[in-house]
């Protein structure tokens, strides 16, 4: 029996770099309301490990999921 492992990823622009190794990366869900049926968006903020400080305020980025980094630091930035 094997285990798949499911890859969680997202995509999102760079809205703060100020942190050293940390940028904070903002995804924006579409989501349908259940009884209305309009669509509307919500927006996350989730900070993400940028191991070179490449990435400024403004990039496209995908983030990944990874082994917790610090208290708030559970993604990865995968690709600019």
């Amino acid at each position: 029996m094997t285990k798949e492992v499911i890859i969680r990823k997202m995509d999102g622009v760079v809205v703060s770099d100020k942190m050293n190794k940390t940028v904070v990366v903002k995804v924006i869900k579409i989501k349908t309301h259940p009884k209305y049926k309009k669509q509307y968006q919500v927006s996350t903020n989730y900070k993400a490990h940028d191991e070179n400080n490449t990435c400024k305020i403004g990039d496209k980025v995908s983030i990944v999921a990874c082994r917790p980094l610090s208290k708030d630091k559970k993604w990865r930035v995968a690709t600019k």
